[in-house]
């Protein structure tokens, strides 16, 4: 299965480091970029900020940054809805879901469900903001969310973690 995966508003240079070397690890096929959240070898900045970020994300990373194919999109809405045209599900790793959003849930590690059958053209999958989560407004561009079922009194992981336990069972 082609997984794609989507950083959106990621503030942490750290957790984009983490999340590129995860990514690398497990053999995603495509990191994209959307938000603020800072790029690797971003050629909109000047030369020193770029420096720094790089370093910093390399500092996680440590040499996955070169290695998984990355892209950025200024509109990932419009994004989204190409993917989704091309028959690719779009599931929001996501935890705090309203009514309506707990419909389309799917707990992960959960064998009932099989996530590749929905997933048959690919997958997105939408990470969002460290504390804020994703956006109400890309959250109604997904398909589906999945969610990592919490068993102590903490009621998420950090997005690095997530994306890792995450991405592990999605890449089994």
């Amino acid at each position: 299965m082609q997984i794609t995966l989507v950083l959106h508003n990621i503030r942490s240079t750290y957790n984009v480091g983490a999340i590129l070397r995860t990514a690398e690890g497990l053999g995603i096929d495509q990191i994209v970029y959307s938000g603020y959240t800072p790029r690797y070898n971003d050629n909109n900045l000047l030369p020193h900020l770029r420096e720094k970020l790089n370093h910093q994300i390399a500092k996680s990373a440590i040499g996955a940054e070169k290695l998984v194919p990355q892209t950025a999109t200024d509109d990932l809405a419009n994004w989204l809805a190409i993917k989704r045209f091309e028959g690719v599900a779009i599931f929001g790793l996501e935890n705090n879901l309203d009514d309506s959003e707990k419909k389309r849930q799917i707990l992960l590690g959960d064998r009932k469900n099989d996530i590749s059958a929905l997933a048959k053209n690919g997958l997105v999958l939408i990470l969002g903001e460290e504390v804020a989560g994703i956006p109400a407004e890309i959250r109604q561009k997904c398909d589906y969310f999945l969610e990592i079922p919490m068993h102590g009194q903490k009621e998420s992981f950090n997005v690095s973690i997530a994306s890792a336990i995450a991405l592990w069972e999605l890449s089994r």
